[in-house]
């Protein structure tokens, strides 16, 4: 071996590192993004799950109650409210993840009934439905013990006033008082109503993973159609001709639009077939929505690659975004489990809005009126990704 030349080749694929600053910036930045993404995103725990409480009752057991959500990290308290069809609108609108309604005797101490708490969830977010109901299971069984506590000692307290008056008048003690232990044990009696059934997790999964598919089919694909014909000179023979940027755009977005709406409906059936997945919504919707987002991620591919000239460029450009996208937009896991500056970062980044679209179709059974801000949201992104991509190509590296 020639230790000189392979010097020499090792200065000179460093030299060629250094000159594109795209391909270096990622090097370095895309490891640290990923491993903050894997350990916040998928290791953390789930906290300030967004809920609404409805206070039918006021008394010391309630305030108590009370504290004792809010002190939970779990929770993330919105409001306090008094009527149940309100807070179960909440839920069904997506401005929380659940309701807990205490009833109007849940300060009475002395009614034997037993108190009805409910909880009604939001179960198309799967992550979240599993943390919420056994938690909140967990604090009223807490809470019960603690009434029948005070149940017993009321009724001794009651009994033993019983038995001296008793005692004043006859002379004598009798007690024939019987107690209901049962009524005591079960103070509480915890319902819980899921508004979209039990869902499993494949269920949660499967919307979100038909969006992400499409992202990464459309923008690594953009980098063969613009990037790598660019880098083969293809790019530069068309343009001998009196062709326009606008023209090769546009023919970039028909053919790739044809080709991910196949993919697509494949895409749909497969889940259908082989997961036994059901669309409670549109279908023909939820197909326009992984069209819509394929739109905007071809839009994106064209964006990036219209100042690159290899297709090595692209990859290494479009990583830093695609990978973080798939975890702060919710594919895996909630947003809740991320820290509270990558829950506001999700709101910035295109698939956030297509996995939230998806669900609320696929799950809820939701229609144009329920996703309208997603798709405005996503028709925005596309626009802004068509401007810049047309703005800036370089019709001459």
């Amino acid at each position: 071996m020639e230790s000189k030349k392979i010097i020499w080749m090792l200065k000179k694929d460093l030299m060629v590192l250094w000159r594109h600053k795209p391909r270096l910036l990622s090097l370095f930045l895309f490891p640290i993004i990923m491993i903050t993404l894997f350990g916040y995103g998928m290791g953390g725990e789930l906290t300030n799950i967004p809920i609404v409480v409805v206070d039918q009752s006021n008394g010391d057991v309630t305030d108590a109650t009370l504290n004792a959500i809010k002190n939970m990290d779990l929770y993330d308290v919105r409001d306090i409210i008094s009527n149940p069809d309100e807070a179960r609108e909440m839920v069904a609108n997506g401005e929380v993840k659940a309701a807990i309604i205490l009833p109007t005797n849940y300060d009475n101490l002395t009614d034997p009934q037993a108190k009805n708490v409910q909880i009604y969830v939001d179960s198309s977010d799967q992550m979240a439905t599993t943390a919420v109901v056994p938690a909140t299971q967990a604090l009223f069984n807490e809470i019960s013990k603690k009434l029948g506590i005070q149940k017993l000692e009321m009724m001794n307290s009651q009994t033993a006033q019983i038995q001296v008056q008793s005692t004043n008048v006859t002379g004598t003690t009798a007690n024939n008082k019987i107690i209901d232990f049962n009524s005591i044990i079960n103070s509480i009696n915890f319902q819980i109503d899921k508004l979209y059934g039990d869902i499993k997790y494949i269920d949660f999964l499967v919307p979100a993973v038909l969006a992400m598919t499409v992202m990464f089919s459309c923008m690594f694909g953009m980098g063969e159609s613009i990037a790598g014909e660019r880098e083969r000179g293809e790019l530069a023979r068309l343009f001998m001709t009196p062709t326009s940027v606008t023209t090769v755009v546009g023919g970039k977005i028909i053919s790739k639009l044809i080709t991910e709406t196949g993919r697509a409906l494949i895409l749909i059936l497969a889940a259908i077939l082989l997961f036994g997945i059901v669309i409670k919504g549109s279908m023909l919707l939820t197909l326009l929505l992984l069209v819509l987002g394929a739109l905007c991620f071809v839009g994106f591919g064209i964006m990036v690659s219209a100042r690159v000239g290899t297709q090595e460029d692209y990859m290494q450009m479009v990583m830093p975004f695609t990978m973080p996208m798939m975890f702060v937009s919710g594919v895996f896991y909630p947003t809740e489990t991320m820290p509270w500056i990558f829950q506001k970062i999700a709101y910035l980044v295109p698939l956030t809005y297509i996995n939230d679209a998806m669900r609320t179709v696929m799950l809820k059974g939701g229609g144009i009126g329920d996703i309208w801000v997603d798709i405005v949201v996503l028709l925005g992104f596309t626009a802004l990704f068509f401007g810049l991509g047309v703005i800036k190509f370089n019709r001459d590296i």
